[in-house]
């Protein structure tokens, strides 16, 4: 069992699992209210059966087709990490253990310095480091990541963050954003279409029953939710270079996934679309994305 870090800001608290991929374990309020839904996901073989309400992105969100993509003409293979799939998903950050660089009573940076050798040769074929830094505050929980290409060549990275909230209390779930991406049955993105009618949430709504594994396009950058039963809102901000924000709402399941990144699914193969989101670092850029998370009383 990996063991728990607990920061502390006033009456709220945040249980990290620095050893489980830099996961989150519980965001809780002094009234017990819980913002982030712990879920175990017996898909991502790599927690263990472990139940985290959020963890980092890196160095890509969502899916690879095949396990396969093509940069600067080399064709790379990944290991698969998502069971009952041929795919690699979310890149590898979820799946290592991240040491603690800086830690107070309510921060923490975490680090993880990967590097394609050895058991984890088939997780990402270039080197790079990142820091994942925590900031608890009583009214909200703020997520910087930062990602370094610390190998010799070029290499193509995305970001992002995968956070669980609790579906109870009717909630209420609103965004903007310009496009979506319809799936194909390997759920990979199909069709770009206009995120109207049933796929938009430009006025607040029920997060509803149909199951969405989407991708929207061109997000405003801000998302908002509400438990209105429990009486509380969150409003959640991510930095310019996550435009893109993942909606994932499976049927009869107690959570849905809202997440800020970077890079559409299967960005890496599809390069030739404008604002497919995955950058391109020389040795020693740097790319970083910021989310902040507000919550009041409503």
């Amino acid at each position: 069992m990996s063991a728990t870090l607990e920061l502390r800001a006033g009456g709220a608290s945040l249980g990290l699992l620095p050893d489980l991929g830099g996961s989150i374990a519980f965001w809780r309020n002094a009234a017990g209210m819980e913002f982030l839904r712990p879920v175990c996901d017996p898909h991502l073989v790599a927690q263990h059966g472990r139940a985290v309400a959020g963890y980092p992105l890196v160095p890509f969100s969502n899916r690879i087709a095949g396990d396969h993509f093509r940069f600067e003409g080399v064709d790379y293979h990944l290991a698969p990490s998502f069971a009952g799939e041929d795919c690699a998903i979310h890149g590898n950050g979820w799946q290592r253990r991240w040491r603690i660089a800086l830690l107070s009573d309510s921060s923490a940076t975490l680090a993880l310095d990967h590097t394609p050798a050895g058991a984890h040769a088939g997780q990402w074929p270039f080197s790079y480091r990142a820091q994942l830094r925590y900031d608890l505050h009583e009214a909200g929980l703020s997520i910087g990541i930062l990602l370094e290409n610390t190998d010799t060549r070029d290499q193509p990275v995305g970001m992002g963050f995968h956070p669980y909230f609790p579906r109870h209390s009717g909630l209420k779930l609103g965004f903007v954003a310009s496009s979506v991406w319809t799936n194909g049955p390997d759920h990979l993105p199909l069709l770009r279409i206009p995120a109207e009618g049933e796929w938009s949430f430009a006025r607040m709504r029920d997060a509803g029953d149909a199951a969405i594994d989407n991708c929207y396009a061109g997000w405003s950058g801000s998302a908002f939710l509400r438990w209105p039963r429990e009486g509380y809102a969150l409003t959640m901000e991510g930095s310019p270079d996550l435009s893109h924000l993942v909606l994932f709402t499976p049927q009869a399941q107690p959570y849905i996934g809202l997440e800020p990144v970077s890079n559409m699914n299967d960005g890496f193969n599809r390069t030739t679309i404008a604002d497919s989101g995955v950058r391109v670092l020389a040795p020693g850029q740097v790319m970083e994305g910021h989310i902040r998370m507000t919550v009041a009383r409503c």
